[in-house]
């Protein structure tokens, strides 16, 4: 199976802020770009495209598709109270929790790395049942931190040791990024 992951559209939210959960619009400006970059790259051609439901992955996707499939397990991260807050604002004794415990650590008592991702390998897991049995390939629209689980589900080794890799990988993936993963 390859998988075509294509990080959202640049969101409407202030620089400097967490924003894992929340469900930001996209900007109609980088949405264009974005799509001209896929289409220009001919994706997503007549493959299946599935997407976060957060309205800056389902924007994308309903442009790329007339049916896409829209999964929950996709979504980021749910930061709790620490979202839309500026990153500055939020108590350094707790951003040094998390940097302490990266796995169980739940950020402003929202979820978990290895919340996010168990509900990812879920959705991987399943793709590549459907894989066996449906399209070969298939294009989906979602977040940095769902992007390199995916990436680090991929390389292997047990769930722990995936969602660790996920949360130490210093890439940086920019707004509308793809990045091609082989099963």
């Amino acid at each position: 199976m390859r998988l075509y992951l294509v990080r959202h559209p640049r969101p409407e939210v202030q620089a400097g802020h967490c924003y894992g959960r929340s469900d930001l619009a996209a900007n109609q400006a980088d949405v264009e770009r974005v799509l001209a970059a896929l289409r220009a790259q001919g994706l997503p051609g007549a493959m299946p495209v599935y997407a976060s439901p957060l309205a800056r992955s389902a924007v994308l996707a309903h442009r790329l598709s007339l049916a896409p499939t829209f999964d929950a397990r996709l979504a980021e991260m749910d930061f709790g109270a620490w979202e839309l807050r500026s990153w500055d604002d939020i108590p350094r004794d707790e951003i040094d929790a998390w940097s302490a415990d990266l796995l169980h650590y739940r950020p402003g008592s929202g979820e978990s790395v290895m919340d996010v991702a168990a509900r990812v390998a879920g959705f991987d897991a399943d793709i590549r049942r459907a894989a066996q049995t449906q399209a070969a390939q298939a294009l989906v629209v979602c977040h940095a931190g769902t992007m390199r689980l995916l990436h680090a589900l991929h390389r292997g080794g047990t769930l722990a040791d995936a969602a660790l890799r996920a949360a130490q990988a210093p890439h940086r993936i920019d707004y509308g990024e793809v990045m091609m993963l082989e099963t």
